[in-house]
């Protein structure tokens, strides 16, 4: 029998069928089930204990194939925009059930070789690792934390072993190379083998040294140097008063503009302007092999040797009990440190055991991260407000009192839907208590109903589109705008096609993308390629203009699957735009698909049904042939 979500039943048999996950997992993937619809599978497939009578061969598939999609566009959001719209324990619990049904059904679901991210934009030259870049397995409970560090004391020889402990910088890891003890390469770390030369930009806007400093300590011939570009607090906070005093929306965290600051491309930036930060304290490839430092603690002497930033505040522990209490020492004083961390790294020290130890495909076993619970505070919903999205999805979203949360400045929450409204009987007028999700999104936790005012009333929906007046269609757990030509999806549509999610067209921001939809001079991707200067010049200044036309020639060679995405299909994002790219010739051979033509495809059945609707419609048809033409060489 297949329980739906909503049954204490199917709650009871979940947490009955695992124990040892507790409440915490088993309401994760309920939650995640209710926005996602996928109930019926989580109420078949169990997650470690074995397989259950009931699952068929295709509830595994089907789950699986959701599972991998859904990791993929987490990382996309993650890695690549910075923009994640869940938290970090939700999204290694999605990874946990994954892997765990890879375990327990290998015939049908072969594991993958690694599911590391992946931050390769596509716009920068790609170069390979020396040694793989690997990512840190995480922990979030004591339990979790005691248990890494108990095992590495079984399994290391001698048993004696010692651990540093360090902080976790929330920036973008990246891999400095020097040889014969000059700075040669910046790489970031992409998707372990390679990744993103950003040496230009880095050097540019951060305080990396150009050489080693090889007085006190000699140089190896060729050495790999770890580390982490981020923003300080005092540099974000100066950025937002900037945007502020010029009527700007500040930025949400120091991660995302980190991010962002370094993987611009086309733009001229001064160091006056945006100022990044690096810290090393990793160890890649390093030649001759016999001058790779014995130790962590080795390793930090020789950065700091060669002046080189180095992480500071380490701590040093040697039992599991000592691990913790400098984990919650390193939690306590992170709220005075001048730059963001998200949690601890705890490392074994002694660079032989580490080597006996060894790593899987996606993280050494002698480490592991314990990410801290994320700052949590109260503020008050000023008003509910709406935003329709690319594909006509209408978004409920809370502005709040101004609050500080881990940090930064936050004026608005994600409502995510209407039944998250429902759910949480969140009004305007109550007092909420607000998290951020991976420490970047802001999210509503609860809500303080002791102290809602009395004239606070539920939200209601409006039974038209706040955009262009049409009725409002109300699905399952999304309100959707019908009229593909309304404006606002109209823009939102044009917005992300030149956006770096996207094709990439530096220079057209929402400003101008709100005039050429105002004065009806662009309504599709294709128009952007067909207006002539003089139609730019209506909403640019002319240098502007220059850098936009330039930009718009470039974005006619981008990898395909960004034309696929940009389009605007509902259900269409980043992973099921590869996979279509993958199966499909060019734009026109994909707009003229048939069910049949999607045979031996790895394109979801949600996708697939939505792109055969789209298309249904001649006049897209006809917009995604200008489209082509105006990207020939065929995609």
């Amino acid at each position: 029998m297949i329980l739906p979500p909503e049954s204490p039943l199917w709650l009871a048999r979940c947490v009955a069928a695992h124990p040892k996950k507790g409440l915490r997992m088993v309401l994760a993937i309920w939650i995640l089930s209710m926005g996602f619809g996928t109930a019926s599978l989580l109420g078949q497939i169990p997650e470690a204990n074995g397989p259950a009578a009931s699952a068929s061969p295709a509830a595994v598939r089907e789950r699986l194939a959701w599972l991998r999609l859904e990791i993929a566009r987490h990382d996309e959001l993650y890695f690549k925009h910075a923009a994640p719209e869940i938290t970090d324990a939700a999204y290694d619990d999605l990874k946990r059930e994954l892997r765990a049904l890879e375990a327990t059904y290998p015939d049908i679901a072969p594991p993958a070789e690694s599911r590391m991210g992946d931050d390769r934009s596509g716009r920068f030259p790609l170069q390979p690792h020396g040694m793989r870049m690997l990512s840190l397995e995480k922990s979030y409970t004591a339990e979790e934390l005691k248990a890494f560090v108990e095992r590495v004391q079984r399994q290391v020889t001698p048993a004696e072993a010692v651990f540093v402990i360090e902080p976790k910088f929330d920036g973008l890891a990246i891999n400095v190379t020097y040889e014969k003890g000059q700075l040669t390469r910046a790489v970031t770390r992409g998707n372990g083998a390679e990744g993103d030369d950003v040496t230009a930009n880095l050097l540019v806007l951060s305080n990396v040294p150009l050489a080693l400093a090889t007085t006190a300590a000699p140089a190896p011939e060729r050495i790999e140097l770890r580390g982490e570009v981020y923003m300080t607090w005092s540099e974000f906070e100066r950025i937002n008063q900037e945007r502020e005093i010029a009527g700007l929306e500040p930025y949400a965290h120091p991660r995302n503009l980190a991010v962002g600051t370094l993987k611009q491309q086309g733009v001229e930036m001064k160091p006056a302007d945006r100022r990044l930060t690096v810290v090393f304290y990793g160890l890649g490839e390093c030649e001759p092999a016999a001058a790779r430092p014995a130790s962590e603690q080795g390793l930090l002497a020789a950065i700091r040797a060669w002046k080189l930033p180095a992480v500071s505040g380490r701590r040093i522990a040697r039992d599991a009990n000592e691990v913790w209490r400098e984990v919650n020492a390193l939690g306590a004083g992170r709220k005075q440190l001048a730059f963001p961390i998200d949690g601890a790294v705890i490392k074994l020290d002694d660079a032989a055991q580490q080597t006996q130890l060894g790593e899987t495909a996606e993280a050494p076993r002698w480490a592991m991260a314990y990410k801290f619970p994320p700052d949590r505070v109260a503020t008050r919903v000023n008003r509910i407000i709406l935003q329709i999205g690319r594909t006509g999805a209408v978004t409920p979203v809370a502005e709040v009192e101004p609050v500080k949360v881990g940090g930064a400045t936050v004026r608005r929450a994600s409502l995510h839907n209407r039944r998250e409204i429902a759910r949480k009987d969140i009004r305007v007028g109550d007092m909420i208590w607000l998290e951020k999700a991976g420490e970047i999104i802001p999210a509503i936790i609860d809500v303080d109903r002791s102290r809602r005012p009395a004239e606070a009333v539920a939200f209601v929906f409006p039974e038209n589109c706040p955009g262009c007046g049409k009725a409002l269609v109300f699905e399952e757990t999304v309100v959707r705008c019908p009229n593909h030509h309304c404006p606002a999806q109209v823009r939102r549509r044009l917005e992300y096609f030149v956006s770096d999610a996207a094709v990439d067209i530096d220079g057209v921001g929402q400003a101008i993308v709100a005039s050429l939809v105002k004065r009806k001079l662009a309504t599709h991707p294709a128009d952007l390629y067909a207006l002539p200067q003089e139609d730019w010049l209506q909403v640019a200044p002319a240098k502007t203009v220059e850098k936009i036309l330039a930009s718009i020639e470039a974005s006619k060679h981008r990898e395909p699957w960004r034309y696929v995405c940009g389009i605007g299909v509902p259900e269409v994002g980043p992973a099921a735009a590869k996979a279509i790219a993958r199966q499909f010739p060019d734009l026109n051979a994909w707009a003229r698909a048939t069910e049949q033509d999607y045979t031996g495809s790895r394109v979801s059945e949600a996708a697939r049904r939505a792109a055969l609707q789209y298309f249904s419609d001649p006049a897209r048809r006809g917009e995604v042939a200008r489209l082509q033409r105006a990207i020939q060489p065929k995609i």
